[in-house]
């Protein structure tokens, strides 16, 4: 009988509920994906493991979204392990591009990753 496994999305939240930032990797390339997925686009290999995210990235492009409820912004990090993922940088309304960053679950209902911005030092 086979063993109902949860979905790539299903898991990697699960892992952010335990406070976990996993990526998947695909054994034979060791390529990492984000978003999760069942296979590696392109290529096709379903060799794909759950593993720890180093957490720290460059921001890609940011924007600032005015609402009535209030600002934020969303922006486009360049994970040092190669892939982009788009999240909120916290701290300030927005940063300069480039910057480096650190990631950081945020709980909630719905626990996310969010991203600080961390000194080049660091």
């Amino acid at each position: 009988m086979a063993q109902n496994k949860p979905g790539p999305q299903r898991a990697f939240e699960a892992y952010l509920a335990e406070g976990r930032f996993m990526l998947q990797r695909s054994r034979s390339t060791g390529k990492h994906l984000f978003w999760p997925r069942v296979l590696v686009p392109g290529s096709g290999e379903d060799d794909l493991e759950w593993v720890p995210a180093s957490g720290l990235g460059h921001i890609y492009s940011i924007t600032v979204n005015r609402a009535r409820s209030g600002d934020y912004n969303v922006a486009l990090i360049d994970l040092d392990e190669g892939p982009r993922m788009m999240a909120t940088v916290t701290g300030a309304e927005t940063a300069a591009i480039g910057s480096r960053v650190r990631a950081r679950i945020e709980s909630g209902e719905v626990p996310r990753v969010v991203f600080d911005p961390i000194s080049e030092d660091a």
